[in-house]
């Protein structure tokens, strides 16, 4: 076992993981932020997207070890309090989903893509946002 520290939703964590644990597993079993999803443990479907250090990762892809140090942003952190952050209300007040399953990693996949990409045309969103 080892210890991993990192923040995450600007609150400091640390645990004892194993070698081989996933980031998305640390975030899902050892904070209990549910939010995070596994769909595709292929690095496919983009449902375990989070932030860290200001950019989009798939959380399924990573070791939590390669996290050590990170500044991680989970959808629980994206609102502040019970105001969402505008893309969720966007996705909420344009019923912005299917079942709901990848609606998550879809929200944090289209912050990323706002922050990096000025003037965004729908080609490029949609290729963004293709999983």
């Amino acid at each position: 076992m080892a210890l991993v520290s990192m923040t995450v939703n600007g609150k400091p964590v640390s645990g004892e993981v194993e070698g081989r644990t996933l980031l998305v597993q640390f975030i899902r079993e050892n904070l209990s932020l549910t939010g995070t999803h596994v769909g595709c443990d292929t690095s496919q479907c983009g449902a375990c997207v989070i932030h860290m250090d200001g950019k989009a990762v798939k959380a399924c892809t990573m070791l939590a070890l390669q996290a050590e140090g990170s500044a991680i942003t989970t959808i629980e952190g994206l609102a502040k309090g019970d105001d969402l952050h505008p893309v969720q209300k966007a996705f909420k007040e344009n019923h912005g989903l299917q079942c709901g399953f990848c609606t998550p990693g879809m929200i944090m996949t289209a912050v990323d893509m706002i922050d990096r990409i000025p003037n965004l045309d729908e080609e490029t969103v949609r290729a963004e946002l293709e999983g």
